[in-house]
């Protein structure tokens, strides 16, 4: 009886750790990321602007997306469409809205917005796709040596 209960725990366990060991292997494993940012001012008034921003996706399809950047002249944004946005002072923070958030390899998505700028404004230079800094192509996969 002593023994078979130790078997049991022995399997049990190494079901755990196998499973485990698959869930960590498939979280890990992540989409290379690489874009092309396209940022115009369409319209400008005293005190605003419009914009109009396409996403070239250079890297593998994503089923999301987020794309960041930082304005520098205290710029904010007063409506947006084409997705959701989030700012907290001079980070923006735009996510796909439910009908767009599919872009394959090669593909793009644009969304625009209308914006209040209390002094100039200057079009922002640094991006973030799905979290990685958006200047390019993505890498190129390493292949494995046999």
């Amino acid at each position: 009886m002593k023994r078979a209960r130790v078997r049991l725990w022995v399997a049990a366990s190494l079901a755990l750790a196998v499973g485990a060991g698959a869930v960590a292997a498939a979280s890990g494993a992540q989409a290379a990321t690489g874009c092309k940012v396209t940022y115009s001012i369409s319209s400008q008034w005293q005190g605003g602007f419009g914009a109009s921003v396409t996403i070239d996706n250079l890297g593998d399809a994503v089923s999301s997306w987020r794309l960041g950047w930082t304005f520098g002249a205290g710029q904010t944004v007063a409506q947006l469409w084409n997705g959701t946005v989030s700012q907290s002072g001079s980070q923006v923070t735009v996510t796909n809205a439910s009908y767009n958030g599919s872009v394959p390899s090669g593909g793009s998505v644009n969304f625009g917005f209308n914006g209040n700028s209390p002094s100039s404004n200057p079009i922002p230079t640094d991006f973030t796709f799905n979290g990685v800094s958006c200047n390019g192509p993505a890498p190129k996969k390493k292949r494995k040596k046999k």
